[in-house]
């Protein structure tokens, strides 16, 4: 009797185990592999600290990432609104790998694992790297933590924001382009995660180029600079079409970033073109946020591997690369320590001087002073909601009335000069604004030994078009820091030797 029981209850047992399978254990299994799939968040690491300068994140992949090959296809997708090839037409620098191929993403570039797909984005290299070559003829240097002279921020932003409304930002043409490239994606990211995620990606860059259609109401920035805080008044919701036109064509050359811990010891100074903050962790941190980072989002201890190499960071010597006349370098150094240390810093290892690191009076050093202006009390105060809760909430960002005086290591790859890049030379600079070149051309990586710049007379380098700079545009004004406290009214030999020194720095 009790195996007959048995016997018919098997099958439902049989029955009971499969409906579990099916209904349970299956759905369980499917998720367990799906959370696995999608729940990482993994960035790609380096040992080496210039390595992880170079493409180590700051987090801004998490929000601002393009999944890889969408980033690694939109050149060819959308090839009208660039300059000319690829990422590289955008002033971006390229490394080549052993084998002697390019890499796959330019220098500046982070990659991360997140939400299940390999994104990238921007770090800090890709405003502080750039290339120098001795001559037209000769390859390029890679310089760590020098501006990127080359790098048209405007033009990258606007390829992306003109990309997105194009028709072909969609699954049609980016996923065959992927394949054409060799992009070996799975059934999953081929028919669900890359089709998703191009939907997703076009839409957030259509609503990032809603809020910042202001971009493209401004005169070119040009390579090398960036309207660097009505981007940030985009966080802070800033009603951008209504706010004062005074604050617009406000455009920075990118700056240097060697030597950090000597402008915060022995004593902190004024940082930033304006001087606005008196903390090299706090400016940092703003600086990411350019990057693509927001305080959820902000890759803490990465960005401090960043902190830590810059903080001794050096510049390579002019010598390295070009003869120095020791004996004129000598006639220059008197004439230097009598009209520039005071503000510079005795040489470009020692910083000492009264007013390096302080504010000059815009009424003093007479220059343009849009950028100045852009920076407002209103965004200061903003600033200071940054990071509420976090133990690192910004609480120095300050409103100013001038420039601040910057030390002048690795002087020579700093140029054009003047905040805003309006002066192609050291040797332009030491000339009345009237003698100056009122328009010239930026972009170029090959170098002027005498003049101490970049060749600026030349329409094109390397078969690629160059940015002319004009500067009676608003913003790009090339007067001040003129008279006699300055240097400009020198001897044509006291220039002469005067600019020698400098190149020592």
């Amino acid at each position: 009797m009790n195996d007959e029981r048995e016997q018919a209850a098997s099958p439902w047992k049989r029955r009971f185990t499969l409906l579990f399978l099916i209904a349970v254990a299956l759905p369980l299994l499917v998720g367990l592999i799906l959370l696995k799939r999608f729940s990482g968040d993994v960035p790609v690491d380096y040992a080496s600290p210039t390595e992880h300068f170079k493409y180590g994140s700051t987090g801004g992949e998490h929000e601002m990432g393009f999944p890889y090959w969408i980033w690694r296809a939109l050149p060819e997708v959308c090839p009208q609104y660039l300059p000319g090839k690829g990422y590289q037409s955008l002033g971006m620098v390229y490394e080549k790998n052993p084998d002697g191929s390019e890499r796959d993403v330019p220098v500046g570039t982070s990659k991360r694992r997140f939400q299940g797909i390999d994104r990238v984005f921007v770090n800090c290299a890709v405003c502080h790297v750039s290339t120098v070559r001795t001559g037209a003829d000769q390859p390029p240097t890679i310089v760590l933590g020098m501006p990127a002279a080359t790098f048209n921020m405007k033009g990258f932003e606007e390829f992306f924001f003109r990309c997105a409304a194009d028709p072909k930002f969609s699954k049609e043409y980016i996923l065959p382009e992927i394949a054409r490239q060799g992009g070996d994606l799975d059934l999953l990211d081929r028919y669900l995660v890359y089709p998703i995620a191009i939907a997703i990606m076009r839409d957030r860059v259509l609503a990032l180029a809603g809020r910042f259609d202001w971009v493209f109401k401004q005169h070119e920035w040009g390579p090398g600079r960036v309207d660097t805080f009505n981007s940030a008044k985009v966080i802070f919701n800033f009603p951008m079409a209504h706010l004062d036109p005074a604050e617009f064509d406000a455009p920075a050359d990118f700056p240097s970033i060697w030597r950090q811990r000597q402008r915060k010891e022995p004593k902190e100074m004024q940082l930033h073109w304006d001087g606005n903050n008196t903390t090299v962790e706090e400016r940092n941190k703003s600086a990411a946020f350019g990057t693509g980072t927001t305080p959820p989002t902000i890759d803490i201890e990465r960005i401090k591997r960043v902190e830590a190499w810059i903080l001794d960071a050096a510049p390579p010597d002019f010598a390295a690369f070009f003869p120095v006349d020791r004996s004129l370098a000598a006639q220059g150094a008197p004439i230097y320590k009598e009209y520039c240390a005071a503000c510079h810093g005795a040489s470009g290892s020692d910083f000492s001087g009264e007013y390096v690191g302080t504010v000059e009076p815009l009424a003093k050093i007479g220059t343009d002073r849009r950028r100045l202006d852009s920076y407002t009390y209103t965004l200061a105060v903003n600033q200071a909601t940054l990071y509420a809760g976090y133990p690192w909430r910004f609480t120095h960002f300050q409103k100013t009335h001038g420039y601040a005086n910057m030390p002048l290591d690795g002087l020579w790859l700093r140029a054009p000069y003047l905040h805003n890049g309006s002066v192609p030379s050291l040797r332009d600079l030491l000339e009345p604004a009237a003698n100056r070149p009122p328009s010239f051309y930026r972009g170029n990586d090959v170098y002027d030994p005498v003049k101490v710049g970049f060749v600026s007379d030349q329409p094109e380098a390397n078969g690629k078009k160059l940015f002319r700079l004009d500067t009676t545009l608003p913003g790009n004004g090339n007067g001040g820091h003129e008279g006699k406290a300055y240097g400009t009214e020198l001897s044509a030999a006291e220039k002469t030797a005067l600019v020698e020194f400098l190149k020592t720095f």
